[in-house]
Protein backbone atom coordinates (compact mmCIF):
# COMPACT_ATOMS: atom_id res chain seq x y z
CA UNK A 1 0.00 0.00 0.00
CA UNK A 2 2.80 2.63 0.75
CA UNK A 3 4.68 1.88 -2.25
CA UNK A 4 1.51 2.70 -4.44
CA UNK A 5 0.61 5.13 -2.17
CA UNK A 6 3.88 6.39 -3.28
CA UNK A 7 3.74 6.03 -6.91
CA UNK A 8 0.63 7.81 -7.45
CA UNK A 9 2.99 10.80 -5.97
CA UNK A 10 5.02 11.15 -9.20
CA UNK A 11 7.95 10.78 -7.03
CA UNK A 12 9.29 7.43 -8.04
CA UNK A 13 11.48 7.25 -11.41
CA UNK A 14 12.15 3.84 -10.77
CA UNK A 15 11.51 0.88 -8.63
CA UNK A 16 12.71 -2.55 -8.42
CA UNK A 17 11.72 -5.42 -4.87
CA UNK A 18 14.62 -7.05 -3.68
CA UNK A 19 14.95 -10.78 -4.25
CA UNK A 20 17.74 -13.00 -4.64
CA UNK A 21 21.21 -10.88 -4.09
CA UNK A 22 19.59 -8.12 -2.22
CA UNK A 23 20.77 -5.26 -2.99
CA UNK A 24 23.76 -6.76 -4.51
CA UNK A 25 21.15 -7.46 -7.71
CA UNK A 26 19.01 -4.66 -7.19
CA UNK A 27 21.21 -1.92 -7.66
CA UNK A 28 22.96 -2.95 -10.24
CA UNK A 29 20.04 -3.70 -12.26
CA UNK A 30 18.32 -0.57 -11.61
CA UNK A 31 21.76 0.88 -12.67
CA UNK A 32 22.54 -0.74 -15.58
CA UNK A 33 19.08 -0.33 -17.23
CA UNK A 34 19.31 3.67 -16.57
CA UNK A 35 23.37 3.79 -17.76
CA UNK A 36 24.20 5.09 -14.94
CA UNK A 37 26.52 4.50 -11.75
CA UNK A 38 25.38 3.68 -8.06
CA UNK A 39 26.97 4.83 -4.02
CA UNK A 40 25.92 3.19 -1.91
CA UNK A 41 26.13 4.40 1.86
CA UNK A 42 25.73 1.07 3.81
CA UNK A 43 25.76 2.92 7.18
CA UNK A 44 22.52 4.31 5.96
CA UNK A 45 20.82 0.86 5.22
CA UNK A 46 17.96 0.16 8.44
CA UNK A 47 19.50 -3.35 9.89
CA UNK A 48 17.76 -5.83 12.54
CA UNK A 49 21.07 -7.38 12.94
CA UNK A 50 23.84 -5.68 14.71
CA UNK A 51 27.65 -5.99 13.40
CA UNK A 52 26.37 -6.93 10.15
CA UNK A 53 29.48 -6.58 7.49
CA UNK A 54 28.91 -5.16 4.21
CA UNK A 55 29.44 -8.43 2.49
CA UNK A 56 26.12 -10.21 4.21
CA UNK A 57 24.70 -6.46 3.85
CA UNK A 58 25.11 -6.57 0.48
CA UNK A 59 23.93 -10.00 -0.13
CA UNK A 60 21.04 -10.25 2.41
CA UNK A 61 17.95 -11.57 1.33
CA UNK A 62 15.64 -10.36 3.50
CA UNK A 63 12.41 -10.03 2.26
CA UNK A 64 9.58 -7.32 2.11
CA UNK A 65 11.85 -4.62 1.02
CA UNK A 66 12.18 -2.01 -2.02
CA UNK A 67 14.96 -0.27 -3.54
CA UNK A 68 13.43 3.07 -5.63
CA UNK A 69 14.91 5.76 -7.17
CA UNK A 70 12.93 9.17 -6.37
CA UNK A 71 13.17 12.60 -7.19
CA UNK A 72 15.42 14.60 -4.94
CA UNK A 73 12.38 17.23 -4.17
CA UNK A 74 10.17 14.52 -3.22
CA UNK A 75 12.73 12.95 -0.95
CA UNK A 76 10.46 14.42 2.26
CA UNK A 77 6.92 13.67 0.55
CA UNK A 78 7.86 9.68 0.22
CA UNK A 79 9.08 9.73 3.76
CA UNK A 80 5.89 10.93 4.77
CA UNK A 81 4.02 8.52 3.50
CA UNK A 82 6.32 5.59 4.99
CA UNK A 83 6.33 6.83 8.05
CA UNK A 84 2.61 7.12 7.96
CA UNK A 85 2.87 2.90 6.97
CA UNK A 86 4.97 2.50 10.21
CA UNK A 87 7.53 1.30 7.44
CA UNK A 88 11.63 2.14 7.66
CA UNK A 89 12.42 4.42 4.80
CA UNK A 90 16.28 5.46 4.33
CA UNK A 91 18.11 7.22 1.78
CA UNK A 92 20.62 4.49 0.81
CA UNK A 93 22.68 6.46 -1.91
CA UNK A 94 22.39 7.65 -5.19
CA UNK A 95 22.62 7.50 -8.85
CA UNK A 96 26.14 8.73 -10.24
CA UNK A 97 27.02 9.49 -13.90
CA UNK A 98 30.03 7.41 -13.93
CA UNK A 99 29.74 3.98 -14.52
CA UNK A 100 30.62 2.78 -11.06
CA UNK A 101 28.98 0.90 -8.40
CA UNK A 102 30.87 2.40 -5.08
CA UNK A 103 29.99 0.74 -1.87
CA UNK A 104 31.14 2.74 1.25
CA UNK A 105 30.94 1.38 4.97
CA UNK A 106 32.03 2.84 8.10
CA UNK A 107 33.52 5.25 5.93
CA UNK A 108 35.91 2.93 3.87
CA UNK A 109 35.18 1.91 0.56
CA UNK A 110 34.35 -1.62 0.40
CA UNK A 111 33.49 -2.05 -3.63
CA UNK A 112 34.63 0.57 -6.36
CA UNK A 113 34.08 -1.22 -9.96
CA UNK A 114 32.48 -1.15 -13.58
CA UNK A 115 28.91 -1.31 -12.60
CA UNK A 116 27.83 -2.68 -16.08
CA UNK A 117 30.63 -5.46 -15.37
CA UNK A 118 28.05 -6.53 -12.88
CA UNK A 119 25.12 -6.97 -15.29
CA UNK A 120 24.85 -5.96 -18.91
CA UNK A 121 28.39 -6.15 -19.94
CA UNK A 122 28.77 -9.15 -17.70
CA UNK A 123 31.05 -11.94 -19.31
CA UNK A 124 29.22 -14.76 -20.81
CA UNK A 125 29.98 -18.58 -19.92
CA UNK A 126 29.83 -20.41 -23.17
CA UNK A 127 29.93 -24.07 -21.78
CA UNK A 128 30.14 -27.36 -23.57
CA UNK A 129 27.86 -29.19 -23.68
CA UNK A 130 26.02 -32.39 -25.43
CA UNK A 131 22.75 -33.56 -26.80
CA UNK A 132 21.02 -36.02 -24.65
CA UNK A 133 20.84 -39.27 -25.83
CA UNK A 134 17.55 -40.88 -26.90
CA UNK A 135 15.66 -42.85 -24.55
CA UNK A 136 15.55 -46.36 -24.71
CA UNK A 137 12.17 -47.42 -27.48
CA UNK A 138 9.14 -48.20 -25.85
CA UNK A 139 8.55 -51.73 -25.71
CA UNK A 140 4.99 -53.45 -24.96
CA UNK A 141 2.17 -52.46 -22.77
CA UNK A 142 1.66 -54.04 -19.54
CA UNK A 143 -1.06 -56.31 -19.52
CA UNK A 144 -3.27 -54.38 -16.53
CA UNK A 145 -6.57 -53.93 -15.85
CA UNK A 146 -7.46 -50.33 -16.30
CA UNK A 147 -9.39 -49.46 -13.61
CA UNK A 148 -6.46 -51.06 -11.48
CA UNK A 149 -3.87 -49.03 -12.92
CA UNK A 150 -6.13 -45.88 -12.15
CA UNK A 151 -6.41 -46.72 -8.60
CA UNK A 152 -2.43 -47.57 -8.17
CA UNK A 153 -1.62 -44.50 -9.77
CA UNK A 154 -3.65 -42.26 -7.87
CA UNK A 155 -2.33 -42.97 -4.68
CA UNK A 156 1.26 -42.66 -5.61
CA UNK A 157 3.47 -39.59 -4.15
CA UNK A 158 3.75 -38.09 -7.90
CA UNK A 159 -0.36 -38.18 -8.38
CA UNK A 160 -2.23 -38.35 -5.23
CA UNK A 161 -4.15 -34.83 -3.49
CA UNK A 162 -1.83 -32.61 -2.42
CA UNK A 163 -4.47 -31.33 0.36
CA UNK A 164 -2.30 -32.28 3.01
CA UNK A 165 0.24 -29.12 1.93
CA UNK A 166 -2.19 -26.36 0.99
CA UNK A 167 -4.64 -26.67 4.04
CA UNK A 168 -2.00 -25.38 6.02
CA UNK A 169 -2.37 -22.26 4.54
CA UNK A 170 -4.63 -19.93 3.99
CA UNK A 171 -5.95 -20.07 0.33
CA UNK A 172 -8.93 -17.33 0.56
CA UNK A 173 -6.96 -13.76 1.50
CA UNK A 174 -9.23 -11.02 1.29
CA UNK A 175 -12.34 -12.98 0.54
CA UNK A 176 -11.31 -12.66 -3.28
CA UNK A 177 -10.51 -16.27 -4.15
CA UNK A 178 -12.90 -16.95 -6.72
CA UNK A 179 -10.96 -21.10 -7.59
CA UNK A 180 -9.86 -22.40 -4.15
CA UNK A 181 -6.17 -24.93 -4.98
CA UNK A 182 -7.36 -28.21 -7.04
CA UNK A 183 -8.53 -26.66 -9.98
CA UNK A 184 -6.04 -26.42 -13.16
CA UNK A 185 -4.91 -22.84 -11.80
CA UNK A 186 -6.01 -20.50 -9.12
CA UNK A 187 -8.00 -17.55 -9.44
CA UNK A 188 -8.40 -14.64 -7.57
CA UNK A 189 -10.66 -11.44 -8.65
CA UNK A 190 -8.78 -8.05 -8.61
CA UNK A 191 -10.59 -6.63 -6.20
CA UNK A 192 -13.36 -4.33 -6.86
CA UNK A 193 -13.86 -5.06 -10.23
CA UNK A 194 -15.02 -8.12 -11.98
CA UNK A 195 -12.04 -9.28 -13.22
CA UNK A 196 -9.88 -12.26 -12.06
CA UNK A 197 -6.37 -13.33 -12.45
CA UNK A 198 -5.58 -16.76 -12.72
CA UNK A 199 -2.18 -18.37 -11.42
CA UNK A 200 -0.44 -21.59 -12.85
CA UNK A 201 2.88 -23.59 -12.10
CA UNK A 202 4.12 -26.90 -14.35
CA UNK A 203 6.55 -28.75 -15.18
CA UNK A 204 7.35 -32.89 -16.45
CA UNK A 205 10.83 -33.70 -15.39
CA UNK A 206 10.73 -37.01 -16.72
CA UNK A 207 9.78 -35.43 -20.24
CA UNK A 208 12.55 -33.16 -19.93
CA UNK A 209 14.68 -36.14 -19.02
CA UNK A 210 14.12 -37.81 -22.14
CA UNK A 211 14.15 -34.98 -24.83
CA UNK A 212 14.93 -31.76 -23.17
CA UNK A 213 13.58 -29.23 -26.30
CA UNK A 214 10.24 -31.29 -26.62
CA UNK A 215 10.17 -30.89 -22.60
CA UNK A 216 10.78 -27.48 -22.16
CA UNK A 217 8.43 -26.75 -24.62
CA UNK A 218 5.67 -29.14 -23.06
CA UNK A 219 5.83 -26.93 -19.56
CA UNK A 220 4.75 -23.93 -21.42
CA UNK A 221 2.22 -25.24 -23.38
CA UNK A 222 0.72 -26.96 -19.94
CA UNK A 223 0.87 -24.18 -18.11
CA UNK A 224 -1.13 -22.18 -20.79
CA UNK A 225 -3.80 -24.88 -20.76
CA UNK A 226 -3.62 -24.81 -17.71
CA UNK A 227 -5.09 -21.19 -17.68
CA UNK A 228 -7.45 -22.12 -20.54
CA UNK A 229 -8.92 -24.23 -18.69
CA UNK A 230 -10.40 -22.04 -16.19
CA UNK A 231 -11.03 -19.62 -18.49
CA UNK A 232 -8.54 -17.44 -18.45
CA UNK A 233 -6.77 -15.87 -21.46
CA UNK A 234 -2.76 -16.62 -20.82
CA UNK A 235 -0.80 -13.35 -20.44
CA UNK A 236 3.21 -13.98 -19.50
CA UNK A 237 4.71 -16.53 -17.93
CA UNK A 238 7.80 -16.58 -15.93
CA UNK A 239 10.45 -19.39 -15.21
CA UNK A 240 11.96 -21.59 -12.76
CA UNK A 241 15.05 -23.40 -14.11
CA UNK A 242 16.63 -25.94 -12.00
CA UNK A 243 18.87 -28.62 -13.31
CA UNK A 244 22.47 -30.40 -11.83
CA UNK A 245 26.19 -29.18 -12.37
CA UNK A 246 26.55 -27.20 -15.86
CA UNK A 247 30.49 -27.80 -16.03
CA UNK A 248 29.41 -31.09 -16.81
CA UNK A 249 28.20 -31.06 -20.57
CA UNK A 250 25.27 -33.71 -20.33
CA UNK A 251 23.76 -31.56 -17.77
CA UNK A 252 24.42 -28.43 -20.14
CA UNK A 253 23.06 -29.96 -22.97
CA UNK A 254 20.18 -30.52 -20.75
CA UNK A 255 19.83 -26.60 -19.87
CA UNK A 256 20.32 -25.78 -23.81
CA UNK A 257 17.64 -28.18 -24.93
CA UNK A 258 15.20 -27.05 -22.23
CA UNK A 259 16.18 -23.28 -23.09
CA UNK A 260 15.31 -23.94 -26.61
CA UNK A 261 12.28 -25.72 -26.19
CA UNK A 262 10.92 -23.13 -24.03
CA UNK A 263 11.79 -19.93 -26.47
CA UNK A 264 10.41 -21.81 -28.89
CA UNK A 265 6.74 -22.43 -27.22
CA UNK A 266 6.68 -19.02 -25.60
CA UNK A 267 7.39 -17.67 -29.68
CA UNK A 268 4.53 -19.90 -30.69
CA UNK A 269 1.93 -19.32 -27.86
CA UNK A 270 2.47 -15.48 -27.44
CA UNK A 271 2.55 -16.33 -23.86
CA UNK A 272 6.34 -14.24 -22.74
CA UNK A 273 8.51 -14.85 -20.25
CA UNK A 274 9.12 -11.91 -18.14
CA UNK A 275 10.86 -13.16 -15.01
CA UNK A 276 12.55 -15.57 -13.82
CA UNK A 277 15.47 -17.43 -11.68
CA UNK A 278 17.77 -20.17 -12.33
CA UNK A 279 19.08 -22.99 -9.63
CA UNK A 280 22.24 -24.82 -10.67
CA UNK A 281 24.62 -27.48 -9.01
CA UNK A 282 21.04 -29.36 -7.54
CA UNK A 283 23.58 -32.74 -7.13
CA UNK A 284 23.41 -34.86 -4.09
CA UNK A 285 27.10 -37.46 -3.97
CA UNK A 286 27.43 -36.52 -8.22
CA UNK A 287 23.84 -37.27 -9.33
CA UNK A 288 21.63 -34.73 -10.47
CA UNK A 289 18.38 -34.04 -10.33
CA UNK A 290 16.14 -34.33 -13.22
CA UNK A 291 15.94 -31.11 -15.34
CA UNK A 292 13.21 -29.37 -14.08
CA UNK A 293 12.26 -26.28 -15.36
CA UNK A 294 8.93 -25.25 -14.05
CA UNK A 295 7.22 -22.86 -15.92
CA UNK A 296 4.44 -20.52 -14.31
CA UNK A 297 1.74 -18.37 -15.58
CA UNK A 298 -0.46 -15.65 -15.16
CA UNK A 299 -3.65 -15.37 -17.48
CA UNK A 300 -7.08 -12.87 -16.89
CA UNK A 301 -9.97 -13.42 -16.82
CA UNK A 302 -12.74 -10.03 -17.71
CA UNK A 303 -15.55 -11.43 -15.75
CA UNK A 304 -14.50 -13.79 -12.57
CA UNK A 305 -18.06 -15.48 -12.77
CA UNK A 306 -16.87 -17.37 -16.05
CA UNK A 307 -14.51 -19.04 -14.09
CA UNK A 308 -14.54 -22.96 -14.72
CA UNK A 309 -13.60 -25.14 -11.95
CA UNK A 310 -12.80 -29.37 -12.17
CA UNK A 311 -15.99 -30.08 -10.73
CA UNK A 312 -18.66 -31.33 -13.20
CA UNK A 313 -22.62 -31.55 -11.85
CA UNK A 314 -24.47 -34.85 -11.91
CA UNK A 315 -25.53 -35.67 -15.43
CA UNK A 316 -23.38 -33.73 -17.28
CA UNK A 317 -21.82 -34.93 -20.37
CA UNK A 318 -17.78 -35.56 -20.62
CA UNK A 319 -16.31 -33.95 -24.08
CA UNK A 320 -12.64 -34.08 -24.91
CA UNK A 321 -10.99 -31.80 -27.06
CA UNK A 322 -7.44 -33.01 -28.79
CA UNK A 323 -6.61 -35.18 -31.22
CA UNK A 324 -5.80 -38.93 -28.86
CA UNK A 325 -3.45 -41.43 -30.49
CA UNK A 326 -2.54 -43.16 -27.06
CA UNK A 327 0.80 -42.07 -26.85
CA UNK A 328 2.35 -44.19 -24.04
CA UNK A 329 6.22 -42.98 -24.34
CA UNK A 330 7.42 -41.35 -21.12
CA UNK A 331 3.75 -41.99 -19.55
CA UNK A 332 2.84 -41.66 -16.13
CA UNK A 333 1.77 -44.66 -16.12
CA UNK A 334 4.88 -47.01 -17.07
CA UNK A 335 6.88 -44.47 -15.20
CA UNK A 336 5.35 -44.45 -12.06
CA UNK A 337 3.80 -48.23 -11.64
CA UNK A 338 6.10 -49.92 -13.93
CA UNK A 339 9.42 -47.64 -13.29
CA UNK A 340 9.81 -47.58 -17.01
CA UNK A 341 11.33 -44.93 -18.87
CA UNK A 342 10.83 -45.94 -22.18
CA UNK A 343 9.81 -43.75 -25.96
CA UNK A 344 9.82 -39.69 -26.51
CA UNK A 345 7.57 -37.70 -24.77
CA UNK A 346 4.72 -36.58 -26.53
CA UNK A 347 4.82 -34.05 -29.54
CA UNK A 348 3.75 -30.33 -28.93
CA UNK A 349 1.92 -28.91 -31.78
CA UNK A 350 1.56 -25.08 -31.11
CA UNK A 351 -1.10 -24.60 -33.39
CA UNK A 352 -3.00 -26.90 -32.07
CA UNK A 353 -2.34 -25.72 -28.48
CA UNK A 354 -3.49 -22.45 -29.99
CA UNK A 355 -6.56 -23.66 -31.29
CA UNK A 356 -7.70 -25.74 -28.85
CA UNK A 357 -7.25 -23.14 -25.71
CA UNK A 358 -9.09 -20.34 -27.62
CA UNK A 359 -11.82 -22.87 -28.32
CA UNK A 360 -11.85 -23.66 -24.28
CA UNK A 361 -11.94 -19.83 -23.48
CA UNK A 362 -15.00 -19.22 -25.62
CA UNK A 363 -16.79 -22.72 -24.17
CA UNK A 364 -15.95 -20.49 -20.58
CA UNK A 365 -16.70 -17.24 -21.55
CA UNK A 366 -20.44 -18.25 -23.51
CA UNK A 367 -21.26 -20.54 -20.18
CA UNK A 368 -21.50 -23.40 -22.49
CA UNK A 369 -19.27 -25.65 -19.66
CA UNK A 370 -19.90 -26.29 -15.77
CA UNK A 371 -16.20 -27.62 -15.31
CA UNK A 372 -12.79 -28.31 -17.85
CA UNK A 373 -9.76 -30.07 -16.59
CA UNK A 374 -6.46 -30.44 -18.94
CA UNK A 375 -5.23 -33.72 -19.91
CA UNK A 376 -1.99 -34.36 -18.86
CA UNK A 377 -0.19 -36.72 -16.83
CA UNK A 378 -2.24 -39.82 -16.85
CA UNK A 379 -4.13 -38.42 -19.73
CA UNK A 380 -8.04 -39.14 -19.75
CA UNK A 381 -8.55 -41.60 -16.71
CA UNK A 382 -6.37 -39.27 -14.46
CA UNK A 383 -8.84 -36.40 -15.54
CA UNK A 384 -11.52 -37.92 -15.45
CA UNK A 385 -11.17 -39.27 -12.00
CA UNK A 386 -9.64 -36.28 -10.46
CA UNK A 387 -13.29 -34.30 -11.82
CA UNK A 388 -15.35 -37.20 -10.28
CA UNK A 389 -13.61 -36.64 -6.90
CA UNK A 390 -14.39 -33.30 -7.20
CA UNK A 391 -17.90 -33.26 -8.01
CA UNK A 392 -18.48 -36.45 -5.23
CA UNK A 393 -20.37 -37.92 -8.46
CA UNK A 394 -18.73 -41.01 -10.19
CA UNK A 395 -17.64 -40.70 -14.11
CA UNK A 396 -18.26 -43.51 -16.81
CA UNK A 397 -15.84 -43.37 -19.79
CA UNK A 398 -16.13 -45.20 -22.91
CA UNK A 399 -13.52 -47.26 -24.92
CA UNK A 400 -12.14 -46.44 -27.92
CA UNK A 401 -12.30 -50.29 -29.75
CA UNK A 402 -9.33 -48.48 -32.23
CA UNK A 403 -6.59 -48.26 -29.43
CA UNK A 404 -5.58 -50.49 -26.72
CA UNK A 405 -7.23 -49.83 -22.93
CA UNK A 406 -4.46 -48.45 -21.86
CA UNK A 407 -2.81 -46.18 -24.25
CA UNK A 408 -6.67 -44.49 -25.02
CA UNK A 409 -7.26 -44.09 -21.35
CA UNK A 410 -3.88 -43.12 -20.21
CA UNK A 411 -2.01 -41.85 -23.07
CA UNK A 412 -0.67 -38.58 -23.03
CA UNK A 413 -1.13 -36.41 -26.04
CA UNK A 414 -1.24 -32.99 -25.50
CA UNK A 415 -3.10 -30.25 -26.36
CA UNK A 416 -6.14 -31.55 -24.69
CA UNK A 417 -9.31 -30.73 -22.51
CA UNK A 418 -11.85 -32.77 -20.67
CA UNK A 419 -15.10 -30.78 -20.31
CA UNK A 420 -18.21 -31.14 -18.80
CA UNK A 421 -21.41 -29.45 -20.07
CA UNK A 422 -24.91 -29.69 -19.70
CA UNK A 423 -25.31 -30.04 -23.73
CA UNK A 424 -23.20 -31.62 -25.67
CA UNK A 425 -24.13 -31.59 -28.99
CA UNK A 426 -23.98 -27.68 -28.61
CA UNK A 427 -20.16 -28.15 -27.64
CA UNK A 428 -19.82 -30.56 -30.61
CA UNK A 429 -21.47 -28.64 -33.05
CA UNK A 430 -19.31 -25.76 -31.99
CA UNK A 431 -16.62 -27.32 -31.77
CA UNK A 432 -17.14 -28.52 -35.71
CA UNK A 433 -17.59 -24.74 -36.88
CA UNK A 434 -13.83 -23.81 -35.04
CA UNK A 435 -12.48 -26.46 -36.97
CA UNK A 436 -11.35 -28.43 -33.36
CA UNK A 437 -11.46 -32.49 -33.09
CA UNK A 438 -13.67 -33.14 -30.09
CA UNK A 439 -16.33 -36.55 -28.96
CA UNK A 440 -17.98 -37.07 -26.23
CA UNK A 441 -16.84 -39.74 -24.13
CA UNK A 442 -18.79 -40.35 -21.09
CA UNK A 443 -20.72 -38.76 -18.51
CA UNK A 444 -20.74 -37.65 -14.71
CA UNK A 445 -22.89 -40.40 -13.11
CA UNK A 446 -22.90 -43.07 -10.29
CA UNK A 447 -20.65 -43.90 -7.62
CA UNK A 448 -17.18 -45.45 -9.32
CA UNK A 449 -15.54 -44.96 -11.98
CA UNK A 450 -15.75 -46.83 -15.25
CA UNK A 451 -13.29 -47.13 -17.88
CA UNK A 452 -14.74 -49.07 -20.71
CA UNK A 453 -15.69 -52.68 -18.98
CA UNK A 454 -13.70 -52.08 -16.15
CA UNK A 455 -14.23 -50.12 -12.82
CA UNK A 456 -13.17 -48.67 -9.31
CA UNK A 457 -15.89 -47.38 -6.59
CA UNK A 458 -15.45 -43.70 -6.35
CA UNK A 459 -14.86 -44.48 -2.29
CA UNK A 460 -12.07 -46.24 -2.54
CA UNK A 461 -10.37 -44.40 -5.04
CA UNK A 462 -11.22 -41.25 -2.78
CA UNK A 463 -9.34 -43.44 0.02
CA UNK A 464 -6.35 -43.89 -2.31
CA UNK A 465 -5.93 -40.49 -4.17
CA UNK A 466 -6.62 -38.43 -0.41
CA UNK A 467 -4.55 -40.49 2.21
CA UNK A 468 -1.44 -40.66 -0.14
CA UNK A 469 0.30 -37.58 1.38
CA UNK A 470 -0.76 -38.86 4.99
CA UNK A 471 1.06 -42.39 4.26
CA UNK A 472 3.87 -40.57 2.79
CA UNK A 473 4.51 -38.18 5.73
CA UNK A 474 4.13 -40.85 8.04
CA UNK A 475 0.49 -40.05 9.30
CA UNK A 476 -1.65 -42.91 8.08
Amino acid sequence: EACLELMATGAVVSIQDMGAAGLTCSAVEMGDKGGLGVRLDLDRVPCRETGMSAYEMMLSESQERMLMVLRPEKEAEARAIFEKWDLDFAVVGETIAEDRFHIVHKGETKADLPLKALSGEAPEYDRPWIESPAPPPLGPLPDQDPAEALLALMATPDFCSRAWVWEQYDSQVLADTVLKPGADAGVVRVHGTRKALAFTSDVTPRYCAADPETGGAQAVAEAYRNLCAVGATPLAATDNLNFGNPEKPAIMGQFVGCIRGIGAACRALAFPIVSGNVSLYNETDGRAIPPTPTIGGVGLLDDFTTALGVAPRPGDALVMIGETTGWMGQSALLAALHGRAEGAPPPVDFAAEARNGAFVRALAAERLASAAHDLSDGGLAVAAAEMALAAGCGARIAAEPALAPLAWFFGEDQARYLIACADAEAVLARAAEAGVPARRVGEITGDTVALGASAVALATLRAAHEGGFPRLMGEA
